[in-house]
């Protein structure tokens, strides 16, 4: 069994659902605290994070990873235990295995490898580790960012281990990342008999020429890395069930998945706008989970597009599709940021997997980067 497999299964077999680090942590410090790094715990709340560092100088090459994982479902739909790590098939079955436990072992053999070639090195490695990825993201990779802004610790270089690959390992990287934004809508109305119309004000019927207008709109054009901005309405509720009774009250939830070729504020502005001319008694609230981010052609994406090449034969393509990842809270400090990892097919589904030979195939990318970048 290879070193990367072996500690994959071992970070499976840690229940960790999130916010919950099921002290995978403490099983990878005391890999990196072997290897000579600093660790550094900064818990915030209930969150569980950690800094490590090895090395004083620059450039920073910083792997990023969360050790929290999605609720496993139903357990009887899955074929074993989803924290009771099988390989089947030339499979590594469990939950985690590809979102992102996998990366992690694989990052943590990236290192004990190259440092055992390059005991001399240039640069520093890092390792921004937390439990606060799958859940609300706040007391995690935002608030360790936030820490080692106030002390000016930077990060030149970053590689999240989010499982960026579509069909093959390496055939898609990350490269940035869509704003997303989020609106909780609640219209107001007047409950009545639905016989009785006059006596009641439907928010549905009043507040459907707006929703029908949004989901028309051209918020842009998008541009070379973004796709145009997009709207989607997520859920609507009105009422009780009931065939007989107009509801009072209508709410909706709605997202942006926005390039940067419009603000946050601009959207909840032309939004506002919209609602504005069809209905006047409604309340709004944005959360904004965060802004797009890019990092264009470069040092970083020459080395893993190098890496992938060597390892796998593959053309990589560069990609900012997908959802959000901890890469929004890092990039805004001028980081290059790369989002490298296995297949994504299974991640969050039942019986979630990874391609055994693919995590040592992973691993070899990532030491191959560490090569490009920080080898004397």
């Amino acid at each position: 069994m290879s070193s990367t497999l072996e500690l994959a299964k071992a970070l499976i077999s840690r229940p960790s659902i999130s916010p919950e680090d099921g002290h995978c942590q403490a099983l990878l410090g005391e890999r990196l605290a072997a290897l000579g790094f600093t660790l550094e715990p900064m818990p915030f709340g209930e969150v569980t994070n950690t800094w490590a560092r090895k090395g004083n100088a620059e450039p920073v090459l910083c792997f990023a990873g969360h050790t929290d994982v999605v609720p496993p479902g139903d357990l009887q739909q899955w074929d074993s235990d989803p924290f009771t790590p099988e390989i089947r098939d030339a499979r590594l079955y469990g939950r985690g295995a590809a979102d992102m436990k996998g990366s992690l072992a694989a990052m943590i053999t990236a290192c004990e490898q190259f440092l055992e070639e390059n005991p001399d090195h240039s640069g520093s490695i890092a390792f921004l580790i937390t439990s606060d990825e799958e859940s609300i993201a706040v007391d995690g990779t935002k608030k360790v960012m936030q820490a080692l802004e106030a002390r000016n610790e930077k990060i030149d270089f970053c590689i999240v281990g989010e499982p960026s690959s579509s069909e093959t390992l390496g055939d898609m990287v990350r490269v940035g990342r869509r704003g997303s934004l989020n609106g909780i809508l609640t219209v107001h109305g007047v409950e009545g008999h639905v016989a009785y119309p006059d006596l009641a004000r439907n928010p549905v019927h009043a507040f459907l020429p707006a929703l029908s207008e949004l989901s028309t709109q051209a918020w842009d054009q998008g541009n070379t890395y973004f796709p145009p901005t997009s709207f989607q309405i997520s859920n609507i509720h009105a009422g009780e069930g009931t065939n007989n009774v107009i509801p009072g009250e209508m709410s909706a939830l709605f997202n942006f998945r926005f390039s940067p070729e419009v603000t946050a504020d601009k959207l909840k502005e032309r939004t506002e706008d919209i609602f504005n001319r069809h209905y006047d008694n409604y309340t709004l609230d944005w959360q904004l989970s965060g802004n797009p981010f890019i990092t264009e052609k470069g040092v970083l994406t020459n080395a893993v597009s190098d890496a992938i090449k060597t390892v796998t034969g593959l053309e990589t393509e560069l990609s900012t599709g997908g959802g959000t990842s901890d890469g929004r809270f890092i990039a805004p400090t001028g980081t290059q940021v790369v989002e490298v990892g296995p297949v994504n097919k299974s991640i969050h589904k039942i019986n979630e997997h990874v391609l055994v030979d693919d995590l040592d195939r992973l691993s070899a990318i990532y030491q191959s980067i560490l090569a490009q970048l920080l080898s004397r």
